[in-house]
């Protein structure tokens, strides 16, 4: 399904640099020398070179400061080569999150977590979707689960995942119409709210924290987790796994995501639709 998406990425690239003369461009800003974000922005990159739009990554040192990497946003902000700017997280812990986050440019914001474009997308009219929980939607509906009417039960509450996923499927618009509840870490009796999903998305940051008992019978189930787990018996020496222990899950489920290769590929996927968007409504001025 993220090939497919990445195909109609490639097909509206082409026919905006053949009718504009323009090539979507994406900034990745990687700070630090987390291996895990290094992984995840070279994935991106090639995921930019198959559809054809023109990527560069800005590598700061773990040891960069919150200015630096400030001065390096506002440069980019104003770089027309960039439709789009990425910024790879975590931050090194000198760094404030919010403060970067809030200094990229909403009009190049391709993740979608920017203040205004989160108040966009609470209000109804999306600027920019983020990339998981428009990739989450997009696995629905192309898969035929239509959120509407349906009770979605979301466990997480982060900025990236389950509050922006929430605010969308609860919109009343096409994909969505959801009855949503959302779980957190001071959720009380969550295998009492969890049972009553019909469609049920992890993402809380634990293994396995979603058991076979905790979800009904014929439950669509979306992992967003990406759990290491330490494993000798690997070369690495761990091993990936989600939030949803999939062995005593998958047997009650009607539909069920792997870790990985699940929810991954679809937020890249996504990630490369909202960099074509930036860069047509540049064209557009706005």
């Amino acid at each position: 399904m993220a090939k497919q998406v990445r195909g109609e990425v490639a097909v509206g690239v082409a026919e905006l640099r053949q009718a504009r003369g323009v090539t979507p461009g994406l900034a990745a800003v990687l700070a630090g020398d987390d291996p895990a974000s290094a992984i995840y922005v070279r994935n991106k990159r090639r995921a930019c070179d198959e559809v054809g739009m023109f990527s560069e990554t800005f590598p700061l040192p773990a040891s960069a400061t919150e200015a630096q990497v400030l001065a390096l946003i506002e440069r980019l902000n104003h770089d027309p080569r960039f439709h789009g700017i990425l910024v790879q997280l975590p931050l090194p812990s000198q760094v404030r999150e919010e403060a970067v986050i809030e200094a990229v440019s909403p009009v190049k914001d391709v993740d979608g977590i920017h203040p205004f474009n989160l108040g966009k997308l609470a209000q109804g009219s999306p600027c920019f979707i983020p990339g998981t929980p428009a990739g989450v939607q997009q696995l629905l509906l192309r898969h035929g689960y239509d959120p509407a009417g349906r009770h979605v039960v979301i466990c997480g509450r982060s900025n990236i995942v389950g509050k922006p996923l929430a605010m969308l499927l609860m919109q009343r618009q096409a994909g969505a119409n959801a009855t949503v509840t959302v779980c957190h870490t001071r959720t009380k009796n969550l295998s009492d709210l969890t049972r009553q999903a019909d469609i049920l998305v992890a993402a809380i940051g634990q293994p396995r924290a979603i058991t076979g008992d905790m979800v009904r019978d014929g439950v669509v189930v979306i992992d967003v987790g990406i759990n290491r787990v330490e494993d000798p018996a690997r070369k690495q020496g761990y091993r990936l796994e989600g939030d949803v222990d999939f062995q005593s899950v998958a047997p009650k489920a009607e539909a069920i995501t792997p870790v990985p290769g699940g929810v991954g590929p679809m937020t890249i996927a996504m990630l490369l639709a909202n960099t074509l968007t930036a860069a047509k409504r540049s064209l557009a001025g706005r």
